[in-house]
C-alpha cells in the first residue's frame, strides 16, 4: 500500500534521539528550548512554546487569549475537529465560516459578510481560527484587516503549513495573527512523533502559554503570591495542564528541521508532476494563490461524479483496492453528530459540503518516488473509467 503520507526518519534523527536517551534529561531538559528556538528563528517569530500536540497548542492559545464562557470562536468547517473543539474546552461556543471554492480555505468575503451581520446582532467572535488547508496560507492580510476593524483575535491553525510562505515570508511569523500553531504529527512536514507548537510575538501570551502548559505552576518569584521559600519552592497560580513535550520528541524535531526546506521543495516537485500527469483527466487539481507558497502537506484533487465519471466514493474504493492509500481531508466539522447535536445541520455550509463530496487526497510525501507516483496516476486513470 502506498500511503497518503508518511514520515522520513534518517540515521541523524535516530542518533539525535539516542543521544537524549543517554543524557541526564528525558523531559524538562535543554533540548525542548533548543527546538523552540530553532523553529522560532526559522519562521521569524519571537517566542515559541512546544507542546505534546497541535490540539494542546490550540487549547493553550485559546486560554492565553482568555477565551471563556459567553465568548465565540469562528473557524472553517473543512478542518480536523481540533480547530473547533479548542473553543469548547474553554466553555466558549463555536461557529463556522464557509470556504473559498478555489483554495478551500476560509472565505474572506463570507467572513466579512458574517462579521457585519454579527456586529449588527451584537454577537461578534472573540477569536477567529483560519486554517491553512493542505499547507496553503489563507489570505491573512485581509483577515488581519477585518480583525482590526471588528476587534477579534486571530489564531492561525498552520498544522499543515510549516515551511510554507505567505507574501514571501514564512508562515508562523505572526505578522497577521496573535498566535500560530504547528503540528508535528508523523504525516506532517516534519515530525516529533506527536507534538505541536504555538508561536507568538507577544511575550505576555508566550508566558501564559508556558504557564498553562505545565499545570499552571511557576517557580518565578516575580509571579508568586508572596515570597519564595527556597530553590525547591513552586506555586500553582492557574489551573493548567500537562501538555509538555519530551526531550526525545524535541531532539527528533531539531534534527528534522534541518531538512524542512528541502522537504517542502520536494513536495513542490511532486505536485508539479501530478499537475502534468493529471492535466487531461476529469479531475480538479489544487489551485495556488498568487501570494502563497504552499507547504503541500496534502495534494487534494476533486472528482465531480457524472454520467462520464464515477462518484468520489467509487473512485476512492477502487484506489484503495489497487493499493493506493488515498484519504479524504476532511469531513466538515458541522456535519459530525456531536456538532449536529449543538444545532448545526447539513446544508449550513454548502461550499464545504460540496468540497467534501468530491475531495480525495493523493499520496504526497518527500520520499514518494516517480515510479510510485506513476502507479498512483495509473490506478486513478483506471478508477475513473465509468
Amino acid at each position: 500500500m502506498i500511503p497518503y503520507g508518511r514520515q522520513d526518519i534518517t540515521q541523524a534523527d535516530v542518533d539525535a534521539v539516542v543521544a537524549v536517551l543517554r543524557s541526564d534529561f528525558l523531559t524538562q531538559g535543554p533540548v525542548v528550548p533548543r527546538f523552540e528556538q530553532v523553529v522560532a528563528d526559522h519562521v521569524g517569530a519571537r517566542h515559541a512554546v512546544a507542546v505534546n500536540s497541535a490540539t494542546s497548542a490550540l487549547h493553550l492559545a485559546c486560554l492565553a487569549l482568555e477565551l471563556g464562557p459567553g465568548d465565540r470562536l469562528w473557524t472553517t468547517p473543512v478542518t480536523f475537529v481540533a480547530s473547533a473543539n479548542c473553543a469548547l474546552y474553554c466553555g466558549a461556543t463555536v461557529d463556522f465560516v464557509d470556504i473559498d471554492p478555489a483554495t478551500y480555505n476560509l472565505s474572506v468575503p463570507a467572513l466579512a459578510k458574517k462579521l457585519a451581520q454579527a456586529e449588527a446582532a451584537g454577537c461578534l467572535p472573540k477569536i477567529v481560527v483560519p486554517v491553512h488547508l493542505c499547507g496553503q496560507s489563507c489570505d491573512m492580510a485581509a483577515i488581519d484587516a477585518l480583525a482590526k476593524r471588528y476587534g477579534f483575535k486571530v489564531i492561525e491553525d498552520a498544522s499543515h503549513a510549516i515551511g510554507g510562505k505567505y507574501r514571501g515570508a514564512y508562515i508562523g511569523n505572526c505578522s497577521y495573527s496573535d498566535i500560530t500553531v504547528f503540528s508535528f504529527h508523523p504525516v506532517k512536514i516534519v515530525t516529533t512523533a506527536e507534538g505541536g507548537m504555538a508561536l507568538t510575538n507577544d511575550p505576555a501570551l508566550a508566558q501564559r502559554m508556558e504557564l498553562f502548559r505545565s499545570h499552571g505552576i511557576t517557580r518565578d518569584p516575580a509571579h508568586m503570591d508572596g515570597s519564595s521559600e527556597g530553590d525547591w519552592y513552586y506555586q500553582q497560580i492557574e489551573l493548567g495542564y500537562n501538555y509538555r513535550m519530551t526531550e526525545l520528541q524535541a531532539a527528533l524535531g531539531v534534527s528534522q528541521m534541518t531538512r524542512l526546506d528541502p522537504y517542502v521543495a520536494r513536495r513542490h516537485v511532486i505536485a508539479e508532476r501530478y499537475n502534468a500527469l493529471l492535466a487531461d483527466l476529469p479531475v480538479t487539481t489544487p489551485t495556488r494563490a498568487a501570494d502563497a507558497y504552499s507547504a503541500f502537506h496534502l495534494y487534494v484533487i476533486r472528482i465531480a461524479g457524472s454520467d462520464a465519471v464515477p462518484a468520489r466514493g467509487t473512485v476512492f474504493d477502487r484506489l484503495r483496492a489497487a493499493g493506493i492509500g488515498v484519504n479524504v481531508h476532511y469531513i466538515p466539522v458541522h456535519t459530525q453528530p456531536f456538532y449536529r447535536a449543538l444545532g448545526f445541520s447539513i446544508g449550513d455550509y454548502p461550499q464545504a459540503e460540496r468540497y467534501y463530496s468530491e475531495a480525495i487526497s493523493l499520496p504526497m510525501y518527500p520520499t514518494l518516488t516517480e515510479q510510485q507516483q506513476d502507479k498512483v496516476v495509473g490506478a486513478l486513470l483506471r478508477a475513473l473509467i465509468p
